[in-house]
C-alpha cells in the first residue's frame, strides 16, 4: 500500500439486528472509549433505511468513517475491540461488515 492510499479515508459500515437488548447497551457503554483513539468520526446510523432495490434484513446499519484502512484494521484487530466484540456477538445477529475505500487517488 503507497502512502498516498494509506491515507485515504475508509469507511466502515455494519448491519446488525439486536438480540439482546440489554446485551447491546452494554455493547453501545464501551464502544465510544474503544473507538475514540481510532481518530475515526461515528457518521451514523439508521434503523429504518430506505431501501431501493433487494432485500434488506431488519435491523440497524452503521457507518463510521476512519482515516485510513490502516486505522480501521488496527482499530478492528485491538485487544481492546475484540474483547468488547465478543459482547456484541452475543447481542446480535450481525448480517455484514464491510469496509467501503475511498476513490483511490488520480
Amino acid at each position: 500500500m503507497s502512502n498516498d492510499t494509506a491515507a485515504q479515508p475508509a469507511y466502515f459500515i455494519a448491519h446488525i439486528t439486536v438480540d439482546d437488548v440489554e446485551g447491546y447497551r452494554n455493547y453501545e457503554k464501551g464502544f465510544f472509549p474503544v473507538l475514540k483513539p481510532s481518530g475515526a468520526r461515528f457518521v451514523t446510523y439508521d434503523d429504518n433505511v430506505t431501501v431501493l432495490e433487494g432485500e434488506r434484513e431488519s435491523g440497524r446499519t452503521i457507518m463510521i468513517e476512519f482515516p485510513s484502512e490502516e486505522a480501521l484494521m488496527t482499530w478492528w484487530d485491538s485487544p481492546e475491540y475484540r474483547e468488547l466484540a465478543k459482547v456484541r456477538q452475543a447481542a446480535v445477529t450481525t448480517h455484514s461488515v464491510t469496509i467501503v475505500h475511498s476513490l483511490p487517488p488520480r
